[in-house]
């Protein structure tokens, strides 16, 4: 009887998500997760120490040793920071301050960097060039000019004078091209063309869902900088018709300064961006590994 010898099953070699996993069981070790914990616990004290603040008395802030266990006051602190300021009114302007120029941002910057990355016209590099010119340019350079124009407008004291500066960005729209340099093939796009798709469709249809990644990512990020935007809306507008940091500026003015009402209030407002992280969080960690792990 004569044995019937097996082909042994070829080999496959590793995807990405693979080699990523082999790479990080190599590299870590005790020493890379302790020092990982802590960078987070570094990272996450500040706010567990405003919550930990708000939820105390005023004297507590003083206290030797330091308070580092909450206490029964927070919902009274929450209720005198509604009673000293019209915070609501804050939370408010903000929340649709921020998604309103995140979702602007987020729609062009995408749309122009299709356009810049995949799109073939006259000027192209040249006009590229003079939006990333404009990141150099000191923000307070442009200040009163923009003042001048938001009052021309009648804008002044208004959340449009707070919006509309920034519902674009430089930032975005470099972000945009640059991830779809290296996510869509132009051979993907000449296809459809061939199939009789005009731009417009390509990208609705082709370009935006392979952004979303991206999209998350810059969502995150404008929604955080237009949250804690300062300085504009302090100029622009009053204090009755206040955002968040600029609330934040009011309780913390005076002669003296109350540091449970006003890290009260900052402990309200982050939770609006621990909100949107936590909703939206598994699209940003995936576009984050998505481009590390490509290769």
């Amino acid at each position: 009887m004569t044995a019937v010898l097996e082909r042994p099953a070829p080999v496959r070699p590793a995807g990405p998500a693979t080699r990523a996993r082999r790479l990080a069981r190599r590299v870590a070790g005790p020493w890379t997760y302790a020092a990982l914990i802590a960078v987070l616990a570094g990272s996450a004290f500040p706010v567990y120490w405003s919550f930990v603040v708000s939820s105390q008395t005023p004297d507590a802030i003083d206290s030797v040793p330091p308070v580092l266990v909450p206490g029964g006051h927070l919902f009274a602190n929450i209720a005198r920071v509604f009673d000293t300021t019209d915070f609501a009114l804050a939370m408010v302007n903000s929340i649709v301050v921020a998604g309103t120029v995140t979702i602007s941002v987020v729609l062009f910057s995408t749309l122009a960097g299709f356009a810049f990355a995949k799109l073939k016209f006259r000027g192209r590099n040249v006009l590229l060039l003079l939006i990333i010119g404009t990141q150099a340019i000191p923000t307070e350079l442009g200040i009163i000019p923009l003042y001048m124009m938001m009052a021309e407008f009648g804008w002044a004291g208004e959340i449009h004078a707070v919006i509309v500066p920034g519902l674009v960005t430089a930032f975005g729209v470099f972000f945009m091209r640059q991830y779809f340099e290296r996510a869509i093939p132009d051979e993907l796009l000449e296809a459809g063309r061939m199939d009789g798709c005009h731009s417009l469709r390509l990208f609705w249809h082709v370009a935006l869902p392979a952004a979303r990644p991206a999209a998350a990512v810059l969502g995150l990020f404008t929604f955080m900088q237009a949250w804690n935007d300062f300085f504009w809306p302090l100029v622009v507008l009053t204090p009755e018709n206040p955002t968040v940091q600029t609330a934040l500026s009011t309780l913390a003015s005076g002669y003296t300064t109350d540091y449970t009402l006003v890290l009260t209030a900052a402990t309200i407002g982050t939770v609006p961006v621990l909100a949107v992280f936590l909703l939206f969080g598994r699209q940003i960690v995936g576009g984050i590994m998505s481009g590390a792990v490509k290769g």
